[in-house]
C-alpha cells in the first residue's frame, strides 16, 4: 500500500506539504506538515489547518505541532467530503489524472515521480476554480481571482448548491 498526505493551501489551490508512506503512521502525516510550516514560515499566525478526521491527523504529536506553531485547528462536523472540498479536490487530480495509471518499478522512482507531479500541479495546471491560473503563480503575487467553486448549504435538512 501506498498513502499520500497531502496539504493544501486554501487560498491558493497549491499543494504546499506532501509525503507518500507506506504505511498509515503519523510519520507521513508529521512529514507533510513539516513541509508545509516551512512554507508559512513568516505568515503561520493567521494560519487554519483544516485536516481530515482521520487518526494521523488527531494525534498527539500532530496536534502538538500545530499549537506549537500557533496554527489554529479546524476539523469537520460530520466527516463529509465536502467539508474539506479543495483538499478532497486536489486529492483526487493527483491519483486520477497522474497516479492511478503509473506503476513505478520502485519506491525511489515512486517518490520522484509523485513529486514530479506535484510540481506539474503547482506550477504548471491552470486551475478552473482560480480562474485558469496555477497556483504557484497565484501563490508569489497574491493575485486575487474570483472564486469558482461550489459552498453547499443546508436548509430544512435539505441542500442547496450555491456558487461563490
Amino acid at each position: 500500500m501506498t498513502y499520500l498526505s497531502l496539504i493544501t493551501d486554501a487560498c491558493f489551490h497549491k499543494v504546499v506539504g506532501w509525503n507518500l508512506a507506506r504505511n498509515l503512521r503519523t510519520t507521513g502525516t508529521l512529514a507533510a506538515l513539516k513541509m508545509a510550516l516551512r512554507t508559512f514560515k513568516d505568515r503561520r499566525a493567521w494560519l487554519i489547518h483544516h485536516p481530515g478526521r482521520g487518526f494521523q491527523y488527531c494525534c498527539r504529536e500532530y496536534v502538538e505541532l500545530l499549537t506549537k506553531h500557533k496554527v489554529r485547528i479546524s476539523t469537520t462536523e460530520n466527516g463529509d467530503p465536502r467539508e474539506n472540498a479543495i483538499e478532497e479536490r486536489s486529492n483526487g487530480i493527483l491519483k486520477t489524472e497522474w497516479l492511478y495509471d503509473n506503476k513505478p518499478d520502485s519506491w525511489k522512482s515512486m517518490v520522484a515521480y509523485t513529486g514530479k507531479i506535484i510540481d506539474l500541479y503547482n506550477n504548471r495546471r491552470p486551475h478552473q476554480s482560480t480562474g485558469y491560473m496555477v497556483p504557484e503563480v497565484i501563490h508569489q503575487t497574491g493575485i486575487k481571482t474570483e472564486r469558482k467553486w461550489k459552498n453547499y448549504h443546508h436548509v430544512n435538512g435539505h441542500e442547496r448548491t450555491n456558487r461563490k
